[in-house]
């Protein structure tokens, strides 16, 4: 004999309902004083704001890479500092200027302006260190040798007039300054520079400074800074001041991303308040009914507590635990406390399907019982797909998952344990006909008829126990009938269905289009919010500094023998091969390698110099002696053996060109990958932005197989709790068609794929089940032999639910668009999508579909009448559908009357009503002597009739709407039929 999980769960929550009913207040307090103990953990918080290590995959190809530059050649920022050879960002702060009049910096006020903004960074000081040691620029600069980093292109204001008047030419890219001697590469600091056939320079638009400080330490790291938020504060108050009249500025810090970061995920803290109520009047204003007994608005505020308290002390556990805070975690309570009043409605639904003449413990014990499959797959897919989160490779969404599966399960134990303790309580005083809000005892409508129009609008409510069944205490709820009565009716027409079918495949167009204009990877500036100052420093470089963008390293290392002329060709083809790349310029001026220069300067003074380079030991002592001097950067980009006989690793400087947006920059790093692992040489290619640029990589297929294997995942799950394989097929497919959706409609809506918006998929694996699972449940559930029956009571149980639960879902996210933010934004945009398309998955097209290619989508009745004879007198028919657990009655006061089992046929969310039937099945339990006659009157029947009729099954199609049920009827005639496609027979009744 096999035990079916939903009827193991159902029969578990049953026992937990009633225990809970019993002691409410242990139930109450123990969760409250859990949540107080995981709350201390806040005290350990520990916030990560780092965007390489959020950002970026934890072992991507450009990490490695790194750690290779590094065993080789590692950075010195306190006499060997080269900018174009870091390896890391490190410290530092960069200004882009440009003329406030005009495209043209080259005049001698703006010169002189840039030496005034000069002067400002370098007076810039700072008290640090536990001696409150102050610092200037001087004092913390990387050098070079004895000397700090130098922006030499300032010293053009020595030649500026001449450059003015004409007398002097500036010519790119490179130039000597005839007053100082310096060799100013003007591609480095000029942007956009307008440049004539000749390669002389008419106007420059654009110029970059840069101001780097030593980071060698933690405690040089950790000054440094300090520094850089008083350089950006500086350069800031310079700019807003107004002490510049001929140059605009535009500045930029290593911490400029962290700060921007923090900012960026604070500001949706002050819209926390708002949106809680928000939340908590929806759900109290979807709480009320018209009967103030039966009404629960104080059960839709304490939803929304018990929603905080699992999001709360979920948090404080998973501090505890040591992971660390980041702060897009801060989405998470509004996504929980969605979910939470989602669970919410569910319990309350099923609470309200109860007898209201049971107990207590009774009511709750089914309440929990019907509700246990609809909260547990919510919370199980939730969670399953939160762990599937944790599976990637970027930092940022295995924490964000680590946190909200936490929550996720707190929230679930506090619903049924604290929430539905306050069910129970708030069951007591139902019991006793109090009011919802003022807990006063009040009368039901029936007997409200002499009171003040006021009293029974507002003060009227509950059942009159001696006519429990009365209409007037019984209102039906409009909501659920407008699925059933007009929603389900339009489904089941056909030009409808061809409609829905027709608007889907337009969906999937879209969508499709929409896939195919998918753009990758998350930008710097998408880490600001939108009032930042880093967007105005973003879009000049975007502007002006992308023909020379980025200067790679490539690092060849292995033991070679570099004197030897084959060695010397392979790695010559090299460079040529990567200069050939249509991302790196191919003017050898841009390439910095040390052995093609070398090579070339011997044989061009090979007499004059008088050495040779053909032994290895030859080639290693002139090397050293002619070109590692150190003044000259070659000296940073070959590495010895300990004794200083071999090379073990050499390093040369290739220029990337043109690179102008995120698709560029993952094809470029594709492509020098590429040429490295192919080549026969054992080579690495590195930029420290190659970190980031990894998640070009990875995004991609990591979505792919987070939603594939998700989606897999969430079929067998919904086939363990619902054993149907069509219905667990449906659900795969729907999932698949809305992650396809919020894929394709997502790059429509601006939202690229990166590791924010990977998150929000891995997300929607988990919401997307919901609503389909729910309706697949209860079209499979159905005893109804026709779609269109089955149909009708899906959307009658779970129509409103589901817009219930939609629409507590939009609004717990609704906060996000005020916060100007890009991260903010991409949750709101697509938890939007992903609730709209799962709502009209669920409630227009799922059942479409269910009713052409689902059980019962080929049945058609066809029936043979054959009179026989009357029966003598009346009797009471029940509703066939409703006649699972069938009691008739003929006693004094119920002739003529039926009552019926109206258990919902779906997951326990079938909304708000009807206490009629309850109330009858709580009678049919206390009065034996009606089984009797039950037996009475099916041995008149088969008298009558000569045949055997069965008092459990009536295959019947028809249905019976609330008021239906609660009229008279009286039987009149009745038939035996003979089915056309079977041996059984049916009893036909003929009732007025």
């Amino acid at each position: 004999m096999t035990c079916r999980v939903d009827e193991l769960l159902a029969r578990w929550f049953y026992k937990l309902g009633v225990q809970v009913a019993k002691t409410p207040g242990y139930f109450i307090i123990v969760p409250i004083l859990l949540t107080l103990l995981c709350i201390t953990g806040y005290q350990r918080i520990n916030y990560e704001m780092d965007p390489e290590y959020l950002f970026s995959p934890q072992n991507g190809d450009g990490k490695h890479e790194r750690a290779i530059v590094e065993s080789f050649f590692k950075m010195n920022y306190t006499s060997r500092f080269n900018p174009t050879r870091i390896t890391r960002p490190g410290r530092f702060g960069r200004v882009i200027v440009l003329p406030k009049d005009g495209d043209n910096l080259l005049s001698v006020e703006c010169w002189q302006e840039l030496r005034l903004l000069d002067r400002i960074i370098r007076n810039t000081t700072i008290v640090f260190g536990e001696e409150k040691e102050t610092f200037s620029y001087a004092d913390i600069c990387a050098k070079w040798g004895d000397n700090c980093f130098e922006n030499d292109i300032l010293n053009l204001d020595k030649v500026m007039e001449e450059v003015v008047a004409g007398t002097l030419n500036l010519t790119f890219p490179i130039m000597f300054n005839p007053v100082t001697w310096d060799a100013h590469i003007f591609p480095v600091y000029f942007g956009g520079p307008v440049v004539s056939d000749d390669g002389i320079i008419i106007s420059v638009p654009s110029l970059q400074l840069a101001y780097f400080v030593n980071a060698d330490s933690k405690y040089q790291d950790a000054r440094g800074a300090e520094w850089e938020e008083a350089f950006l504060d500086a350069v800031g108050k310079a700019e807003d001041s107004g002490v510049f009249q001929y140059i605009s500025t535009a500045r930029f810090a290593s911490r400029t991303l962290d700060i921007e970061l923090e900012k960026n995920t604070q500001s949706v803290v002050p819209y926390f308040g708002s949106t809680f109520i928000i939340m908590a009047a929806f759900s109290t204003l979807t709480c009320i009914m018209s009967d103030w007994v039966r009404s629960k608005p104080i059960l839709g505020i304490l939803g929304n507590l018990s929603a905080a308290m699992g999001t709360v002390a979920g948090f404080g556990l998973a501090i505890y635990c040591g992971i660390d805070f980041i702060g897009i975690n801060l989405v998470s309570p509004l996504l929980m406390c969605s979910i939470g009043i989602d669970d919410t409605f569910v319990m309350l639904a099923a609470w309200r399907r109860t007898p209201v003449t049971a107990s207590v413990p009774e009511r709750l014990g089914n309440t929990m019982s019907e509700a246990a499959v609809s909260i547990t797959i919510t919370s199980v897919t939730d969670l399953i797909s939160l762990w599937i989160g944790m599976l990637s490779p970027f930092p940022s969404i295995r924490i964000f998952c680590l946190y909200s599966s936490f929550a996720v399960a707190f929230i679930f134990v506090w619903h049924i344990t604290f929430f539905a303790a306050c069910v129970a309580i708030t069951g007591y005083t139902e019991q006793q006909n109090r009011h919802s809000l003022f807990c006063i005892k009040v009368d039901p409508v029936s007997m409200s008829r002499d009171r003040s129009w006021w009293y029974r609008v507002f003060l009227a409510g509950g059942i009159n126990p001696k006519e429990p069944n009365n209409p007037k205490d019984n209102p039906d709820n409009m909501m659920m009938t407008f699925f059933r009565d007009r929603l389900a009716p339009c489904l089941n027409w056909w030009p409808i269905k061809i409609l829905v079918l027709v608007m889907f495949a337009v969906y999937l167009s879209g969508a499709f289009y929409g896939l195919t204009n998918l753009q990758e990877g998350l930008q710097r500036r998408k880490l600001s919010r939108a009032d930042s100052y880093s967007i105005i420093f973003y879009d000049r470089e975007d502007i002006y500094f992308r023909e020379f963008p980025y200067r790679m390293q490539v690092v060849i290392c292995g033991d070679l023998n570099y004197s030897d002329p084959i060695t010397q060709d392979r790695i010559e083809n090299l460079t040529k091969t990567f200069e050939a790349s249509p991302y790196i310029s191919k003017n050898s001026l841009y390439t910095e390698s040390w052995l093609r220069s070398f090579v070339s300067y011997i044989k061009r003074n090979k007499e004059e110099l008088n050495v040779s380079i053909d032994t290895e030991p030859e080639f290693i002592q002139t090397l050293k002696d002619l070109w590692l001097f150190k003044p000259n950067a070659f000296s940073l980009d070959v590495k010895f053996n300990d004794n200083g006989t071999r090379i073990i690793a050499s390093r040369m400087m290739i220029q990337a060109v043109n690179i102008s947006d995120g698709n560029m920059e993952k094809d470029m790093v594709r492509d020098l990958r590429r040429i490295a692992r192919e080549s026969s040489l054992n080579v690495t290619v590195f930029h420290p932005y190659f970190v980031f640029f990894d998640q070009f990589e990875l995004v991609r297929p990591t979505s792919i197989q987070s939603m594939v294997v998700g989606a897999v995942i969430m079929m067998i799950i919904s086939f363990i709790f619902i054993p149907n394989m069509l219905c667990s097929l449906w659900v795969a497919f729907c999932i698949i068609s809305i992650e396809t959706g919020v894929a394709g409609y997502m790059a429509l809506w601006s939202v690229n794929l990166d590791s924010i918006s990977m998150i929000n998929l891995i997300m929607c694996i988990g919401f997307s089940v919901d609503f389909t699972a729910h309706i697949c449940y209860a079209y499979m559930s159905s005893k109804a032999e026709t779609s269109e029956e089955r149909i009708k009571e899906s959307l009658y149980a779970l129509g409103l639910p589901i817009f219930q639960g939609a629409m507590s879902t939009i609004l717990g996210v609704i906060a996000l668009v005020l916060a100007q933010s890009y991260i903010f934004l991409v949750f709101f945009k697509m938890i939007f999508l992903v609730i709209m398309f799962g709502a009209l998955h669920g409630m227009f097209l799922l059942p479409v579909l269910l009713s052409l290619f689902g059980p019962g989508s080929c049945s058609r009745k066809k029936v043979d009448l054959v009179v026989t004879e009357k029966l003598p007198h009346p009797y009471c028919i029940p509703h066939p559908q409703f006649s699972k657990h069938m009691v008739m009655y003929d006693g004094e006061g119920l002739r003529g009357k039926f009552i019926c089992d109206d258990k919902d046929q779906g997951l326990g969310t079938s909304g708000e009503d009807s206490s009629e039937s309850s109330s009858a099945k709580s009678q049919r339990r206390h009065i034996s002597e009606d089984e009797l006659q039950r037996q009475r009157y099916l041995e008149g029947w088969r008298r009558a009739g000569g045949m055997h009729v069965r008092s459990h099954s009536y295959h019947n199609g028809g249905y019976l709407s609330d008021e239906d049920k609660k009229c008279s009827i009286e039987l009149t005639d009745f038939r035996w039929v003979k089915l056309t496609t079977s041996v059984k027979y049916e009893l036909v009744i003929s009732f007025r």
